[in-house]
């Protein structure tokens, strides 16, 4: 089927190609198809889910309550699915979307196994031209960039690393069969969010486990339990408050921090107040004081508490002091939520290894040789993260007017306005990433605004006979300086994190999510599409 521009004289195969079928992806069919749109998809995978498809490892959970990290675009849809769990694992969360897609027809608008390779622009017909690696070519009035800011693995490139003769893993790309530890020395390399989640399960079963680890990471216990009948019932009755306080928050979800500054409390209500959280239960630890990212001395308030924490649980004191972070200010990097993390180094069949007094100099076909010695192992498991926030993106080569490519763009790091737009790439949107909440927030709330604006903004072209909308390149300067004014009011610039790409060689080293609020961030967005879409060129 071909579909004519706003002139009628050329024609594209669709009106709209979507990039991905996770979370943005999925929903970002569904409502264009709304509006009457003609929109085709391409994913990678096999099925839909995008971070949830992949992330398959052992242990892994959500850090947002599902209650809240789920769709609300749809009443009958927030009615009928029931959380079994307070986090719910990624089996629940594939499920979940899986069912998302077959409630609302969603497979049939994506090819599936297929990797997209290039999109380019074509000014004259101004018009996306996408490429894959079937061969296939179509082309689109408009791109819409649902690549996910947690899908491009990171496999650091250690020496003699595809030498291993083992079982070899990344926790990003799992594998869909049963992995077995039993009776297996396995090695663990990085103590993130997948590390800290898999480790606990792991060791369980492993005849000995040994975990690398670089940096340290704090992590709070979940708290996890199942959600009880009476919960899920209050939380249905209720869920349209709950999503009106969750849109106007700070991080996407109805929790409010304390009143009142860690320094503004005497020592014992301080310590309630982190007890209280500390049982609310992982990342949220970070936003129990409203100052503790801002202000050093408050943070200090929670880091010590933490550590005392740590200590208890931890009980050889040389392990906990190795377990416990020293080069940044707690939740400047996201706080792991855990399953008895802290507990794990407490079993016989676990050793830490310290790879900032012992680095690993090499990977051998038998294990693990560092400064120190020489590890045997018959499993090793890189739990080494992502390129993320702009990785899934610089791996297409994307061309806008110009032949100018998103990398060169990019060079100096992400430049984008509102975190949608790029200067120099008409009609094409980026959903939920840098420039935008995104990670800082909730990712499903996050998509549908960015979706729902997106719509809003192609029924205004039309609507107005008009063929493109382009980011104006002062509009982004300005807002890449906001967002870096946003940033620099706060701690997290301090931390070596994924979050300035401090995890991949050579990226340029910059705060890349919008750190505003979620609530303050999408009143700006409303603001911009109030006003005429001011700081876009509309032609």
């Amino acid at each position: 089927m071909t579909i004519s521009d706003t002139q009628g004289a050329r024609t594209t195969d669709h009106d709209v190609i979507v990039i991905g079928a996770g979370i943005s992806g999925l929903y970002a069919v569904h409502k264009l198809r709304g509006e009457g749109l003609d929109v085709h998809g391409f994913e990678s995978a096999a099925d839909v889910g995008g971070t949830w498809y992949h992330n398959r490892y052992p242990g892994a959970r959500c850090d947002v309550e599902s209650i809240d990290y789920s769709y609300s675009f749809d009443e009958d849809l927030q009615q009928e699915w029931t959380w079994t769990e307070r986090f719910a694992t990624q089996a629940e969360i594939l499920a979940y979307l899986r069912h998302v897609a077959d409630r609302f027809d969603l497979r049939s608008a994506f090819d599936f196994l297929t990797r997209v390779t290039a999109a380019t622009y074509d000014e004259e017909l101004a018009q996306w031209s996408v490429s894959t690696d079937t061969g296939s070519t179509v082309t689109a009035r408009f791109l819409i960039m649902a690549t996910g800011v947690l899908s491009a693995t990171n496999k650091p490139d250690i020496p003699g690393r595809d030498l291993f003769a083992g079982e070899t893993y990344h926790t990003g790309e799992w594998p869909h069969h049963d992995v077995d530890f039993a009776g297996k020395r396995v090695g663990v390399i990085g103590t993130g969010s997948s590390g800290i989640q898999s480790i606990p399960v792991i060791a369980e079963s492993a005849e000995h486990l040994v975990v690398f680890q670089r940096s340290p990471n704090y992590s709070i216990p979940a708290g996890n339990r199942p959600l009880s009948e009476e919960t899920i019932a209050e939380v249905k009755a209720n869920y349209a408050e709950r999503r009106r306080l969750s849109r106007m928050s700070g991080g996407g979800t109805p929790n409010a921090p304390y009143p009142k500054g860690a320094l503004e409390v005497d020592e014992a209500e301080r310590t309630r107040v982190y007890d209280e959280w500390w049982q609310r239960g992982g990342y949220l630890f970070a936003k129990a004081f409203p100052d503790q990212t801002t202000n050093l001395a408050a943070n200090d308030t929670a880091r010590e508490y933490v550590e005392a924490r740590i200590r208890e649980i931890v009980r050889d004191p040389a392990v906990a002091d190795i377990l416990i972070p020293t080069d940044h200010p707690i939740g400047t990097k996201r706080i792991v939520t855990d399953s008895g993390y802290f507990e794990t180094f407490n079993r016989s069949n676990v050793t830490l290894v310290n790879l900032r007094e012992t680095p690993i100099e090499e990977i051998t076909r038998t294990g693990v040789r560092t400064s120190g010695e020489n590890i045997e192992l018959d499993m090793l498991i890189f739990a080494t993260g992502f390129d993320a926030m702009t990785g899934s993106l610089s791996r297409i080569d994307i061309r806008g007017r110009g032949e100018r490519t998103l990398t060169e763009e990019w060079a100096a790091g992400p430049r984008t306005y509102l975190g949608l737009a790029v200067h120099g790439f008409p009609n094409m949107f980026i959903l939920t990433g840098p420039g935008s909440p995104s990670v800082l927030a909730n990712m499903v709330l996050g998509a549908e605004q960015h979706v729902d604006w997106v719509a809003d903004a192609i029924r205004h072209l039309d609507e107005h006979n008009s063929a493109t909308i382009e980011a104006e390149n002062d509009a982004v300067d300005s807002w890449v300086a906001e967002c870096s004014a946003k940033a620099a009011g706060t701690l997290f610039p301090s931390a070596n994190s994924w979050y300035m790409g401090a995890n991949i060689e050579g990226k340029p080293r910059v705060f890349m999510p919008y750190i505003g609020g979620f609530g303050n961030y999408a009143n700006v967005c409303a603001e911009v599409a109030e006003a005429g879409y001011k700081g876009f060129e509309i032609t």
